[in-house]
């Protein structure tokens, strides 16, 4: 009698979950405000928490709107077809403009960076005289 043997079906790697990629994304949010102080950062904890969920809900999003396009067909009636976009598509247009306010608050939060003082020809011109 031969050895039977088996092929292992090529293991795909599991998708991290909903929560951990939130979870991921809230760390990196909390590196990106990293020069931000703890007492202000403690102060916008669940808008760090917000923009991380539509941030992973978006890519989501962007998912079932790659997969399934951006509009469907209905039917109002006997006679009444059409397309219009798709519900997912008003979920991410909506979300993303929340999704922008929240990082712009946060983004806001960040110390000024300062610019490189400018040198103006003319004024180094006369300083060398």
């Amino acid at each position: 009698m031969a050895a039977k043997t088996t092929k292992k079906a090529a293991a795909k790697p599991e998708k991290p979950s909903k929560e951990d990629r939130i979870a991921l994304e809230v760390e990196r949010l909390n590196t990106l405000l990293a020069g931000v102080g703890v007492a202000r950062l403690t102060g916008v904890e669940k808008l760090i928490d917000n923009a991380a969920f539509m941030a992973i809900t978006l890519e989501d999003l962007q998912v079932e709107i790659n997969a399934n396009g951006c509009v469907v067909e209905y039917k109002n009636g006997e006679n009444q077809y059409g397309t219009k976009k798709s519900p997912e598509v008003e979920a991410y247009s909506n979300l993303m403009q929340r999704y922008l306010a929240a990082m712009k608050q946060l983004i806001d939060l960040l110390p000024a960076e300062e610019a490189p003082a400018k040198s103006d020809p003319l004024m180094d011109f006369v300083g060398n005289k």
